[in-house]
């Protein structure tokens, strides 16, 4: 989720932007952090604003909103999604695993996800909808790095319970995260105020991290649990 930070005077937004050599040898990621602003100076801006102390907070477009409205519900999932995630990449990174690459570019490309729900059509000028428009690439690549995990998976014949190691457990906590940020943004797009692609990544990330869930339990040697009903 991109941090926004409003204030009734003037806004900034500090957007992150990746660039990812797509070479899992490498697994290399430059970032460059990107400051829109319109006061004078190059100075970056304080960790708090203070304009959230009554229980509202402000969309990319200047909205005010209560904080429980439903476009930060939405913010709120998506950055815990990336958090999880970035916490199954560390595991996964301690055992060697050679697509943790994907996941660094994953959480960038859910702080676009989070620029895109923070900019409601119904109020979003030309210059906002611009800046936060949402690609559909991002769903193709899922979907290739689904299939490739698939062509080296053993079928899936039972139902399996989050386990199978250390990554892979944390892989499907994501994915139940996920599957929670799509159930927020499902209303938004609906409604038409956020990018129909967004809720297709997100639908197609939650079968992308149970994938690499096995896939990490597979590469491991470690067991994933079974469900058998209990007697």
């Amino acid at each position: 989720m991109a941090s926004f930070i409003i204030k009734p005077a003037h806004l900034r937004c500090v957007v992150r932007t990746c660039r990812f050599l797509r070479e899992p040898q490498t697994r290399n990621i430059l970032c460059s952090s990107r400051s829109y602003a319109t006061e004078e100076g190059n100075r970056g801006p304080k960790i708090y604003t203070k304009t959230g102390d009554k229980g509202f907070s402000s969309t990319f477009t200047g909205e005010r909103r209560p904080k429980e409205d439903h476009i930060f519900e939405a913010l709120g999932n998506t950055d815990e999604l990336s958090s999880a995630i970035g916490l199954a990449r560390e595991f996964c990174l301690d055992k060697g695993h050679t697509f943790t690459y994907q996941l660094d570019k994953i959480q960038c490309i859910l702080q676009d996800v989070g620029s895109n729900i923070a900019t409601p059509q119904s109020s979003a000028r030309e210059s906002h909808i611009s800046r936060t428009k949402f690609a559909a690439q991002p769903i193709s690549d899922l979907e290739t790095w689904i299939d490739t995990f698939t062509e080296e998976l053993p079928p899936l014949t039972n139902f399996i319970l989050p386990s199978g190691g250390k990554g892979s457990a944390a892989l499907h906590l994501a994915r139940t995260v996920c599957r929670r940020a799509e159930r927020s943004v499902a209303p938004i797009v609906r409604s038409g105020e956020a990018d129909p692609d967004v809720a297709k990544f997100l639908n197609r990330l939650s079968d992308y991290l149970f994938t690499a869930a096995r896939y990490a339990a597979m590469k491991e040697g470690s067991v994933e649990t079974i469900y058998t009903r209990p007697e």
